[in-house]
């Protein structure tokens, strides 16, 4: 029986090593092109004390941006017990349509930026069963709201469900998170549905179990516990692992849903001098993020922080953020 046992664990260790060198070891096939996107959020601009819809046009119309992710706040769309407002949701969408763009929208609580869950003020106080219907509520009056637009090519259901270790968020409830997407498919069964995974901290598997589409984070340089660390990932490391969940899951599409190209620091970006936001994202990290990203092999890349190129610019006369972009998103 000990013989056996020993065995057993020499098979998993070496299958371990083995798993290890795969991913880590050898050189990536790099994408002879990338579609960028970016994702667009209210929160930091209204944060940076700029006006919100003269940056979204400004990105529309200056970067020239036709892939953009949305998001559909729940403390925005009902402030209000069953009373829903679309307006600011329905111009954003409105303008990307005008310019013929194609939208990725995130609908559910947990969304893109800190703290991750946006309740409204009027549901903290209900008991989970409560808020977990009124999410439901929630996806029902988002999707049959724009399932008729066109331009919405992906709905993305959460933002990182699976990464528990970050935002103010209940712990995940995979059974509520499986009504979520079922209802999103009896609605609208033509779109993809996408969902999100950490790059560094997740395997993927929850959510290729589960979506058309799996939509990876891709960060640099962050600052943590330990201070400012560079993650020690070698571009191959993405690719390989996208392989592995494409080849034993049937995922056909893996995107860079969430590519760091702004700080990471230890205090909001709008209280940072220049000098301190550079340490995560200075200009030539913000290049090296794209060659990294073009090098990890991914076809498909949405770019995060366009409200920080556009802060930048206006307060500090810095435009090498912005003119950069500009080349990614050129015709």
């Amino acid at each position: 029986m000990k013989r056996f046992i020993k065995t057993i664990l020499k098979i998993i260790i070496f299958f371990i090593l083995a798993l290890f060198v795969y991913l880590f070891i050898g050189n990536s096939k790099p994408a002879e092109k990338i579609e960028w996107g970016l994702t667009f959020g209210k929160r930091p601009i209204v944060d940076f004390e700029m006006d919100w819809k003269e940056v979204f046009l400004a990105i529309l119309d200056e970067l020239k941006v036709k892939k953009i992710r949305l998001v559909a706040y729940w403390n925005e769309i009902e402030k209000e017990d069953g009373k829903y407002d679309f307006s600011e949701l329905d111009w954003q969408i409105n303008e990307v349509s005008k310019r013929g763009g194609e939208i990725v929208l995130v609908v559910g609580r947990r969304m893109p930026r800190w703290p991750e869950c946006f309740e409204p003020e009027w549901i903290k106080s209900f008991p989970e069963e409560k808020k977990q219907e009124k999410v439901l509520a929630l996806i029902s009056e988002i999707i049959n709201r724009y399932k008729d637009n066109k331009n919405i090519g992906i709905w993305q259901i959460e933002n990182e469900p699976f990464l528990g270790t970050f935002g103010e968020c209940p712990k995940l409830d995979k059974k509520f998170f499986d009504r979520e997407i079922a209802l999103a498919r009896s609605i609208d069964s033509s779109r993809p549905i996408m969902i999100t995974e950490s790059g560094e901290f997740s395997t993927w598997i929850g959510g290729a179990k589960r979506a058309d589409i799996v939509g990876t984070s891709l960060y640099r340089k962050i600052y943590g516990k330990l201070g400012y660390v560079k993650y020690p990932i070698p571009p191959v490391f993405y690719q390989r692992k996208a392989n592995l969940i494409k080849m034993f899951f049937g995922i056909k599409e893996i995107i860079a849903i969430e590519v760091q190209a702004e700080p990471w620091g230890n205090k909001p970006n709008q209280t940072m001098t220049v000098e301190e936001q550079d340490i995560s994202m200075g200009f030539e990290q913000f290049n090296d993020v794209l060659e990294y990203t073009r090098k990890a092999g991914f076809n498909k890349a949405y770019l995060w922080g366009v409200e920080w190129w556009y802060w930048r610019k206006i307060k500090f006369n810095d435009d090498r953020f912005w003119n950069r972009a500009k080349e990614l998103f050129s015709p």
